[in-house]
């Protein structure tokens, strides 16, 4: 079984920034993509940032030149460095393993809050 960790979400205020970790049981060249979703309240989960096998970024419009997504190969991690946060920001934050294009392994999430 699969299994993902998120850790470094809480409470921030408009500007400042976070960074999220999420911490995967297996080998992380072993799935297409990683990468981080959002879901705010009353809203669908949505793409914050992805990388795939070949190292290829992809962001949101909405935090593009704002966050940053990495992967630490050794440690089998991937961190979500968030700068310049704002209060549409917030929400909980959910690491992904896609593995085969088609199934998916998901963590448990971690909350971030932006206060304005």
């Amino acid at each position: 079984q699969v299994l993902l960790v998120e850790s470094g979400g809480g409470l921030v205020q408009a500007g400042e920034s976070l960074q999220l970790s999420c911490a995967i049981s297996e080998n992380i060249f072993n799935f297409n993509a990683v990468g981080w979703f959002r879901q705010a309240p009353g809203k669908e989960r949505e793409l914050v940032a992805e990388i795939n096998v070949g190292g290829r970024e992809d962001y949101a419009e909405a935090v593009k030149g704002r966050f940053s997504i990495s992967r630490d190969g050794p440690t089998n991690t991937v961190h979500l460095q968030m700068n310049s946060l704002k209060p549409e920001d917030t929400g909980v934050y959910y690491c992904r393993a896609r593995f085969l294009s088609s199934t998916d392994y998901w963590g448990p999430g971690t909350q971030v809050t932006v206060s304005s």
